[in-house]
C-alpha cells in the first residue's frame, strides 16, 4: 500500500498523507509523474500493462509513471518509477517536468528525455509491466485508434513528440 503526501492546489504540501484509495477532501490533492524516453530515431519506449494490473490492463502506454510517494519530490518520483518498472537509472535531480496537467485529483508531471536504450538490458517489473518497445508517434496513434493504447488525448502525444528538445509551448 502507497503512502501520498497531500498538496494544496498551489502544489504546496499539507501536513496530511493518506493511503492509496483513501478518500480525499475537495480541496487536497496529489502528485503522479510520467516518463517519456525517446530515442535518437524520434521513438518513445513504450510499456505493455500486465493483464492483472488495475487500470487499463493488457494495454500499451507510455515509458512508465505513477504516484509520488510519502516524501518523494516530483524528480525523485520518476527516478523510482523508471528504475521500478523497466530497471533504468535516470538523474532527474537538475531537471524540471516538461509539461504539468491537472486532473480532478492532482498534477501530472511529464519528463520528457532522450537517450538511446538497449531493449535486451531492461528489467521489466514483473507485478506491472508486461512488455516494452519502441514506437514511433504514428504507431501510438494507430494503436490508440484499435483500443490498444491508454487512450490519451491524441494531441497530448503529438505534443509530446513535438515537444521534447525544448521546454514551452513556442517553437524555437
Amino acid at each position: 500500500m502507497e503512502k501520498w503526501d497531500l498538496i494544496d492546489r498551489n502544489r504546496t504540501k499539507l501536513e496530511k498523507q493518506i493511503m492509496r484509495g483513501d478518500p480525499m477532501e475537495p480541496d487536497e490533492f496529489h502528485l503522479v509523474v510520467h516518463v517519456c524516453i525517446f530515442n535518437s530515431k524520434g521513438d518513445m519506449l513504450i510499456q505493455q500493462r500486465q493483464p492483472f494490473k488495475y487500470g487499463w490492463p493488457n494495454l500499451w502506454d507510455i515509458t512508465c509513471g505513477g504516484s509520488a510517494v510519502a516524501g518523494d519530490t516530483s524528480q525523485q518520483a520518476a527516478s523510482r518509477e523508471l528504475f521500478e518498472e523497466l530497471g533504468i537509472s535516470y538523474d532527474f535531480k537538475t531537471i524540471r517536468p516538461h509539461i504539468t496537467i491537472n486532473f480532478d485529483r492532482g498534477f501530472d508531471d511529464y519528463y520528457l528525455i532522450e537517450q538511446d536504450i538497449d531493449l535486451t538490458k531492461l528489467v521489466l517489473q514483473s507485478e506491472e509491466v508486461k512488455a516494452a518497445k519502441w514506437a514511433s508517434k504514428e504507431e501510438i496513434l494507430t494503436l490508440i485508434q484499435l483500443g490498444e493504447f491508454v487512450p490519451y488525448y491524441e494531441g497530448l502525444l503529438s505534443f509530446l513528440f513535438e515537444g521534447r528538445h525544448h521546454y514551452g509551448s513556442i517553437r524555437l
